[in-house]
C-alpha cells in the first residue's frame, strides 16, 4: 500500500487532568526485577532520546538487594544494551544515568517508609524538583497493600485534589485470580489512593496497532457505517505464544491462560473493536465506552461453559525444529496438573450494533509462532456475478490488524486475475508502521509512561471495567470446576490447538485463520 504525503492531524490524545508533562520522581518498587530491567527502564531511556520526558526528573528503583546507585545504574545500562530499541548513546546515558537512585528495602517493612521518605525529599531537594510522585507497583499483588499504607503511613501521598503537586499509583496484573480477589486488591489500593490517582497497566493496550483501532474506526468515514451486524460476519481474535512455561510455572499454575491472557489482554482489545463511538477524547469517555461492551459479554455458565469454551495443554512437540517438552514435563508443574496453557472461547456482544455476530477468541502457549492479530470478516457477497460455484467459494473481505510481532494493517479484497477470463484471485493492501514512518514504533510502556506523567489515563482500566472483566471471566472458572476434568484435551507443542478448538468455531461453518 502507498502512503501519500499529507498534513498530520494533530490529536488530542492527552487530555488528561494532568493537561501536560511536569517534573515529577518516579519510584519503581521491584526496581530490581526483571519488568524493570527488560521493560521500565529502557522504556525511559528511549522517551529521554525522543525528548518526551519533562527537562527534570528523577528515578527511585526500590529492591531487597542491597545494592548502591551505582549498581542500579550498571544494571539499567545492561538493560538498555540489551532490549532498548534505540542504541545507547554516551551523552544520553551519562545525563540518564545520575539521575537514577537506589534505595534497599523491602516493601511488607512498614518501619522503613520514613527513611524512603528522607531519601526521596533528599533526591528532590538537589534536582529542584516540585514533589509530583508516580509510584509503580511492580511487585506482587500481596505486596500491593503494604506497600499503600506504608506510603500513607509515612505522608508520601497527597490528595487526589491538589493541585500544585501529584500522586499517582502504576499497578502491575494481575489484579487478582478471581472477582472476590479482585475486588479485594482494588479496595486495598482505593483505601489508600483516590480512582483518578490509580493506572492500572495493561501493556496491550500501549501497542501502536491498538491505538490505532479507534483511528482507523473514527478517523475514516468508509468504515464506521458497516461496522455492524448488517456487513460483519464474525470477528477471530488471536494471541499466539511460541514459548512455553519457561520459569513461570509459580505463576502459571496458579493461573492459566484464561487468566493470565483473556481477563485483561484480548477482553480489552474485544472492547476496543466492539466499543461504541466516544462523543469525546476525554479519558472517562472512552472507558465508558470500554465499559459498555464488557456490561454487554452474554454470560458463559452452566452448559455454556462446555458449548462455548475449549482449554487444552501442550505435550511434546516441536518448534521451529526444536524439541520441545510438554507442560507436565516442565519443572516446577505437577504431574497431574488440570492448568490450561490454550483456551478458545465462542462469546456475543449482546447489543443492537453486534446482534448475532461471534466473536471468537483463542489464545496458547508453545504455538508454531509468536502472533497477535485482530480479523475482521466480513460476509459475503451474493450468490452471483463471482461467487456463483459452490465448490470454489469467493475468499471473503477480511480487515486485519496486526499486534505483533510486525504492527501494521491488511485488508483482503478481491481483484480480477490477469487474463481474459473474469476470475478473482484475494490480494492484500499492507500497511506496515516500520515502513510507512521509517522508523521502529514505540514500545508499549513508552507511551504509557509518558500517559501517566501527563495524568491522561485513557488507556488503562477503571476498577469497574476490571471487575466486570473477573465477573465474565469467574462464571466460566466456575463452570470448568464444576466439571471437574482429571484431564485435559491436548495439542503437540507447535501446533495450533487442539482438535476440540477447530470443531468449536466449525460449528458456525468457519475455521481458524492462519496467522
Amino acid at each position: 500500500m502507498t502512503q501519500t504525503a499529507q498534513p498530520e492531524q494533530s490529536l488530542p490524545i492527552r487530555s488528561g487532568s494532568g493537561g501536560g508533562i511536569e517534573p515529577c520522581t518516579l519510584v519503581i518498587f521491584g526496581g530490581s526485577g526483571d519488568l524493570t530491567k527488560r521493560k521500565l527502564l529502557p522504556a525511559l531511556y528511549n522517551l529521554k532520546l525522543d525528548g518526551s520526558l519533562p527537562a527534570n526528573y528523577a528515578v527511585i528503583g526500590i529492591g531487597r538487594k542491597a545494592w548502591t546507585d551505582d549498581e542500579f545504574r550498571s544494571m539499567a545500562r545492561g538493560g538498555i544494551e540489551q532490549f532498548s530499541r534505540q542504541s545507547l548513546q554516551r551523552d544520553t546515558w551519562a545525563d540518564f544515568a545520575q539521575r537514577l537512585h537506589y534505595f534497599s528495602g523491602a516493601s511488607e517493612d512498614l518501619t522503613m517508609y520514613e527513611r524512603l521518605r528522607g531519601r526521596i525529599e533528599e533526591i528532590e531537594v538537589q534536582f529542584n524538583l516540585p514533589g509530583s510522585r508516580i509510584f509503580y507497583l511492580a511487585i506482587p499483588p500481596t505486596s500491593f497493600g503494604p506497600s499503600c499504607e506504608g506510603l500513607r503511613h509515612a505522608g508520601l501521598i497527597y490528595p487526589a485534589d491538589r493541585t500544585d503537586r501529584v500522586s499517582r499509583v502504576i499497578v502491575e496484573k494481575p489484579i487478582g485470580h478471581d472477582l472476590e480477589s479482585a475486588k479485594s486488591i482494588n479496595m486495598t489500593i482505593g483505601d489508600v489512593f483516590d480512582e483518578s490517582q490509580i493506572y492500572r497497566i495493561d501493556h496491550y493496550l500501549g501497542k501502536e496497532t491498538v491505538q490505532n483501532i479507534m483511528v482507523l474506526r473514527f478517523a475514516n468515514s468508509i468504515f464506521e457505517p458497516i461496522w455492524n451486524h448488517k456487513y460483519i460476519d464474525h470477528v477471530q481474535l488471536t494471541v499466539s505464544e511460541e514459548e512455553g512455561l519457561g520459569t513461570r510455572a509459580s505463576y502459571y499454575e496458579h493461573a492459566g491462560a484464561l487468566r493470565d491472557m483473556v481477563q485483561n489482554h484480548i477482553l480489552q482489545l474485544l472492547c476496543l473493536i466492539a466499543m461504541e463511538p466516544p462523543y469525546s477524547l476525554d479519558p472517562d469517555v472512552i472507558r465508558n465506552a470500554r465499559m459498555e461492551v464488557l456490561r454487554s459479554l452474554r454470560p458463559i455458565r452452566g452448559t455454556d461453559v462446555e458449548r462455548a469454551t475449549v482449554r487444552a495443554q501442550y505435550t511434546t512437540g516441536s518448534i521451529k525444529g526444536r524439541e520441545a517438552p510438554g507442560y507436565r514435563q516442565e519443572a516446577g508443574v505437577r504431574p497431574g496438573s488440570t492448568t490450561e496453557t490454550y483456551v478458545a472461547l465462542r462469546c456475543h456482544v449482546e447489543n443492537w450494533r453486534w446482534s448475532g455476530v461471534p466473536f471468537y477468541l483463542r489464545t496458547g502457549k508453545a504455538m508454531p509462532r509468536r502472533a497477535s492479530e485482530i480479523a475482521v470478516q466480513f460476509k459475503d457477497i451474493p450468490e452471483i456475478l463471482f461467487n456463483t460455484s459452490p465448490q470454489t467459494r469467493q475468499a471473503p473481505n477480511v480487515l486485519t490488524f496486526r499486534i505483533q510481532p510486525q504492527e501494521g494493517l491488511a485488508l483482503r479484497i478481491m481483484a480480477k486475475n490477469p487474463g481474459s477470463r473474469a476470475t478473482t484471485h484475494p490480494v492484500d493492501m499492507n500497511f506496515n508502521y516500520d515502513d510507512a514512518f521509517a522508523a521502529p514504533s514505540p514500545e508499549a510502556y513508552e507511551r504509557l509512561l509518558l500517559d501517566v506523567m501527563a495524568g491522561d489515563s485513557s488507556l488503562f482500566m477503571r476498577r469497574d471495567a476490571v471487575e466486570a472483566s473477573w465477573a465474565w471471566i469467574t462464571d466460566i472458572l466456575d463452570g470448568w470446576n464444576a466439571q471437574d476434568q482429571r484431564w485435559l484435551p491436548e495439542y503437540p507443542a507447535g501446533t495450533w490447538g487442539p482438535i476440540e478448538a477447530d470443531k468449536l468455531i466449525a460449528t458456525d461453518g468457519q475455521q481458524w485463520r492462519l496467522v
